[in-house]
């Protein structure tokens, strides 16, 4: 792919595995031992057709993905989008398939009139930190807290 732009395009009916693998090669990324390969590919059967979920995929044949949703903010009165997962095959990295993802999702959200998006990475992933922020994402966005810095946290149920 050096050298030629990466192709995003969002996944139908009929691209389950491949969004499955693409979700299950992110876990063992994570070095997660859960959600299983049966459970991942059970729940995007579900959601592949969920009008607040979308994934999109970066090549032909696949060799990353995105899960983008939405849901409705009361502060905005539109749509917000949480860009919940980007992953691209280690072999694939550096070749921008990771950028047109993230490109495609700012503008499906904007195309779906969503005034803003919003993710969560670690502090450590430096690759992501600087691929967001050369994008417009920063944690010093605007707050209602004057000199706040927004965080995200989160609780596990």
């Amino acid at each position: 792919m050096i050298g030629r732009r990466v192709e995003v395009r969002l996944a139908k009916r009929g691209d389950e595995a491949d969004v499955g693998t693409l979700i299950a090669g992110f876990r063992d990324f994570m070095r997660e031992a859960e959600p299983s390969d049966g459970r991942i590919a059970q729940v995007v059967e579900e959601l592949i057709d969920d009008d607040d979920t979308e994934f999109l995929l970066a090549g032909d044949p696949p060799v990353g993905v995105a899960q983008l949703r939405f849901r409705r903010s009361v502060w905005t009165g539109s749509d917000d989008a949480w860009l919940e997962d980007v992953f691209v095959r280690e072999q694939a990295r550096g070749e921008g398939a990771g950028r047109a993802l993230v490109q495609g999702c700012i503008e499906r959200a904007r195309a779906r009139g969503c005034k803003r998006i919003q993710l969560d990475t670690v502090d450590r992933n430096t690759e992501a930190l600087t691929l967001y922020e050369s994008l417009g994402f920063s944690a010093d966005g605007p707050s209602y807290w004057e000199g706040g810095r927004r965080i995200c946290l989160t609780l596990g149920l």
